[in-house]
């Protein structure tokens, strides 16, 4: 695991602000994949973006142990170098089992902003899909999103019996708490994790909605599964429908709705008699929504910011409801950090076991040609069978020391054993 390293920064360690500096938008990502893997000279590498965070997960070229690249992912991600202690202030790093500890926990959604939430595992396979297409992900990446993704399926079994927590929740429960028991329409701008969480359940609360997307084919099919009406975007910026609130979960460099459209969304809700101006809910990173325009539109908005301070507030809650989540991480860690040990060292122990039977073999070709050399043919056979023989229980307690070592000790330790033990060195 030691060539294993993840950059990044979330919700938990910077403003949302700042991780939209940090963004890279969706349509951009497919082509940035392998430029960053060149700047991080990675020998594999993923981006993950979501509504709270960027994370690049990268592998080294040479195998050799990744170190604290921050620097280099600031200035990939931002185009520019970092001011002295910059990228260390405003990124965090984890190397090792400590990167692969991470990613199994933001799979698992233990490191989300709404602790325990599933949708971030079908972020991190987009995230994947991504990197296998642009080429950029490789065996060893895929070996460890694989892990991550099949712990998240088997924490989903452990807690089927209770409704996973979303941010898709909390916007659902803020519009029925605007909406006051009416059933006032709702548009739901984008076609993502978190737009699908929030139709399912305000459909369940038997709210009429409207699916809005760039591609209308998109909208439609997410309006079929949910008893919704769709529209394109294009036309929802022109003709808007009268609303009560508006979710808005969509990839994109800038805003969605500029002011003259929030202006449309206001007048449309005022023209229906609605009881108060619609309410914005923006999972948008960068915004989907200027909270300066909707300000002089009249809308008030709510962003990732505060729905991440409403989540926190349940946070401790939810990590204890999830405490054998965590145990079941630490026991496959356990498993994957023996198991990629021992695969590492897989050709090192074999050449170690042929260098004990060459060792055995010269001695006893030694011993024939000298004290031993008035021996029959079959006498001879036998002593060479019994050196094979020798040698193997010889080297059975070494290679079976080294590989229980190696799940503990650094590879400069095992790479030093080795280096002892290779032909010419022994005394």
């Amino acid at each position: 695991m030691h060539q294993i390293g993840v950059v990044g920064l979330s919700y938990r360690h910077a403003g949302v602000d700042e991780v939209a500096r940090f963004a890279v938008p969706r349509a951009e990502v497919a082509a940035r994949l392998p430029q960053l893997r060149e700047r991080l000279s990675a020998g594999e590498l993923l981006y993950v973006g979501t509504c709270n965070r960027v994370e690049v997960v990268y592998a080294t070229a040479d195998g050799s142990p990744a170190g604290d690249s921050r620097q280099e992912v600031f200035r990939a991600l931002t185009g520019r170098d970092s001011q002295p202690g910059e990228a260390a202030r405003t990124l965090r790093a984890w190397t090792g089992e400590a990167a692969v500890e991470h990613l199994f926990l933001l799979a698992c959604g233990l490191d989300s902003a709404q602790t325990g939430e599933q949708e971030i595992a079908a972020q991190l396979r987009d995230a994947w899909d991504e990197s296998r297409a642009a080429r950029t992900c490789g065996p060893l990446l895929d070996r460890l999103v694989g892990e991550a993704l099949g712990m998240a399926r088997r924490v989903q079994r452990m807690t089927a019996r209770s409704r996973a927590p979303s941010l898709g929740d909390l916007a659902a429960e803020r519009v029925l708490r605007h909406v006051d028991g009416r059933a006032a329409p709702v548009a739901l701008l984008g076609v993502s994790p978190m737009t699908r969480r929030c139709a399912t359940v305000l459909a369940g609360a038997r709210m009429p909605l409207l699916i809005v997307n760039r591609t209308l084919q998109s909208a439609e099919e997410l309006a079929r599964a949910v008893g919704a009406s769709a529209a394109s975007l294009d036309e929802f910026r022109m003709r808007p429908a009268a609303v009560s609130a508006l979710v808005l979960a969509a990839g994109g460099g800038g805003p969605l709705l500029d002011a003259a459209s929030l202006e449309r969304v206001r007048s449309a809700a005022g023209g229906d008699g609605a009881a108060a101006p619609p309410l914005l809910i923006d999972f948008g990173v960068p915004p989907n929504v200027d909270p300066e325009a909707a300000q002089r539109a009249g809308l008030k908005r709510l962003g990732m910011t505060d729905l991440i301070a409403e989540a926190q507030g349940q946070r401790l809650a939810q990590l204890v409801r999830l405490a054998p989540v965590r145990a079941a991480i630490d026991e496959r860690l356990a498993h994957l950090r023996a198991d990629l040990a021992t695969r590492a060292l897989g050709p090192r122990l074999a050449d170690l076991r042929v260098r004990f039977e060459e060792i055995a073999a010269q001695e006893v070709a030694r011993a024939l040609r000298h004290e031993l050399r008035t021996l029959d043919a079959a006498q001879r056979a036998e002593l060479e069978r019994l050196g094979v023989a020798v040698a193997h229980r010889l080297a059975h307690l070494p290679l079976a020391g080294l590989r229980a070592a190696a799940v503990h000790a650094s590879s400069d330790a095992v790479d030093a054993f080795f280096d002892a033990a290779r032909p010419g060195r022994e005394s």
